[in-house]
């Protein structure tokens, strides 16, 4: 994928949350399909799984939320090798919002995101999706 900024990037992203009892597994699918459109959503009784490539949305709301810099923690926290992982409340993205969860999890259960970046490393990867900011506002990395 590549956004208008010319960011070239490969990425596999796997989503997984519960569907509890008391829930309705549509409402479970719009959590994951309000954040990462382009996913392929598929229920398996009492768990919805998803995988997509294009993470665009989601940035988005990274950056219109302003909450780049709690997101770029977060990622770096939960950082691998091949990528990074983290748990997001399943109410809030089933508004289209990015709640992180830290902590013990939601009642509900928590919408969880693993990503494994092909190109180019982690660290890019997570300087493009959540960049540092200073007074709020994305900075160019240091060259």
């Amino acid at each position: 994928m590549s956004d208008d900024q010319g960011v070239l990037y490969s990425v596999d992203v796997e989503l997984s949350a519960p569907v509890k009892p008391t829930e309705v597994a549509d409402r479970v699918v719009e959590t994951i399909t309000g954040l990462f459109p382009t996913a392929d959503v598929e229920t398996h009784g009492d768990r919805v799984t998803a995988e997509c490539h294009d993470v665009e949305t989601f940035r988005e709301q990274l950056f219109e939320q302003r909450i780049l810099d709690t997101a770029r923690k977060e990622f770096l926290r939960n950082q691998t090798d091949s990528g990074f992982s983290f748990d997001l409340k399943k109410q809030a993205a089933y508004v289209g919002k990015v709640n992180f969860s830290v902590g013990s999890p939601d009642e509900l259960g928590d919408l969880h995101v693993e990503v494994t970046v092909n190109e180019p490393d982690v660290e890019s990867f997570i300087a493009y999706l959540a960049p540092r900011t200073e007074d709020g506002k994305p900075v160019e990395a240091d060259e």
